[in-house]
């Protein structure tokens, strides 16, 4: 089996620091908090990136014969725009935190952590929802492959994603 390339690892994680740094500073600059449609567009415009580097990483790494390539990516096309609506929220998360950052209430700060973790529960529940589906359309080794390396790219993601978040505590050394 072939294994993730350093080189796409090192991308996917080039791409990621770059934009979210823009949602997730400290204090946001007044040019950037006023325009939120730049940071949306260049929020989509990472998205894009990550779906395109992620389904070139698996195909990469997912030895799939001719039969198994066109029954799979129907099916993780469909996977695929069921994980953008779990992104979406999670998105949609990030630019609330970096919103309120500075003025984040008790309150505020348990729902936003309650909501992220529902995501990671939808996310968990997807997978489990899709084993029997890819299961149907690959064998049971490539089918377990295929969730190996979802699993694995989505844990870069995130912690490159939540490595650039400011922890919710240190708003409270800029208020002072």
């Amino acid at each position: 089996m072939k294994r993730i390339t350093f080189a796409a690892i090192v991308f996917l994680g080039g791409i990621l620091s770059g934009p979210t740094t823009l949602v997730a500073q400290d204090r946001p600059s007044p040019a950037v908090s006023s325009d939120s449609a730049f940071v949306d567009q260049q929020m989509a415009l990472m998205r894009k990136d990550i779906r395109s580097i992620k389904k070139q990483i698996i195909s990469a790494n997912l030895n799939l014969t001719d039969s198994e390539a066109t029954k799979f990516w129907p099916v993780y096309q469909q996977y695929s725009a069921e994980v953008e609506k779990i992104n979406d929220t999670r998105t949609t998360l990030i630019k609330e935190y970096s919103d309120d950052y500075g003025t984040l209430t008790d309150e505020q700060a348990d729902s936003l952590i309650r909501r992220w973790l529902d995501t990671d529960i939808a996310a968990s529940n997807l997978r489990q929802k899709y084993v029997p589906i890819f299961r149907k359309v690959l064998p049971g080794k490539t089918a377990a492959t295929f969730f190996q390396l979802d699993r694995r790219i989505s844990t870069m993601i995130d912690l490159q994603v939540t490595s650039q978040l400011p922890l919710v505590q240190s708003q409270d050394d800029t208020v002072h």
